[in-house]
C-alpha cells in the first residue's frame, strides 16, 4: 500500500467521523438559523395570541404592494397612478388577508423547523414564501445576493437532506436515514 492510498484512507476516515458527529448537529443550527429569521418577522406582526399587529396592513399595502417609489417588476396592487387602492375595492381586504396568513406562516413553520417536525414540508413552505418576496415583492438582484439567496439556500439544504437526527422526524420515523 503506497503513501497516497494510506492518506487517502485517513483522509476519508477522518471525514466520515466529523460527518458522523458533526451533521446533526449542523442540521440543527440551520433549522434554528432560519427558523429565527421568519420568526421573527412573524412575531412583529402579533400584538399578543391571535391579536394581529394592525399597523403591519399597512406595511402590506404601501410598502409591499404600492411602494412609492414603484419597483419595476413588482407585483403592484393599488392604483399606479395615485398609489392608493380603489374605494369599496376587493384588493384591501385580499392584501389584509395576506398580512395575517403571512404572520400566521412565519409563525407556524419557523416552530415546526425548530422542533424538527414535518421539516421537509415546514421547509417547502418557507422557499415558497422567499420565492414570493423575491419574486412580486423585492425583484431587484441586490435582495436576492442578500438576504433572499441565503434563505434559499439553508431552506433548500433542510429540504435535500432533512432535519437530521436530532428531530420529531426522526424520533417518530419520518425521517429514517443517516444524518
Amino acid at each position: 500500500m503506497g503513501i497516497f492510498s494510506k492518506l487517502s484512507d485517513l483522509y476519508v476516515s477522518l471525514f466520515s467521523v466529523i460527518n458522523q458527529w458533526l451533521t446533526p448537529i449542523v442540521l440543527l443550527g440551520l433549522r434554528i438559523q432560519i427558523a429565527n429569521v421568519f420568526l421573527a418577522s412573524g412575531l412583529s406582526k402579533w400584538n399578543g395570541f391571535l391579536q394581529f399587529n394592525a399597523d403591519k396592513y399597512d406595511l402590506f399595502l404601501y410598502e409591499f404592494f404600492c411602494p412609492d417609489p414603484i419597483r419595476p417588476g413588482a407585483l403592484l396592487l393599488c392604483n399606479p397612478e395615485t398609489l392608493d387602492y380603489d374605494a369599496g375595492s376587493g384588493i384591501v381586504s385580499f392584501i389584509e388577508l395576506l398580512a395575517v396568513l403571512a404572520g400566521v406562516v412565519e409563525v407556524v413553520l419557523p416552530i415546526l423547523l425548530i422542533v424538527g417536525f414535518l421539516s421537509r414540508f415546514a421547509s417547502i413552505g418557507l422557499i415558497g414564501m422567499t420565492l414570493f418576496i423575491q419574486l412580486a415583492v423585492f425583484p431587484e438582484w441586490g435582495h436576492w445576493v442578500n438576504p433572499a439567496s441565503w434563505w434559499f439556500g439553508v431552506l433548500m439544504v433542510l429540504l435535500v437532506f432533512g432535519p437530521g437526527k436530532l428531530s420529531i422526524d426522526r424520533f417518530i420515523g419520518l425521517e429514517r436515514h443517516k444524518n
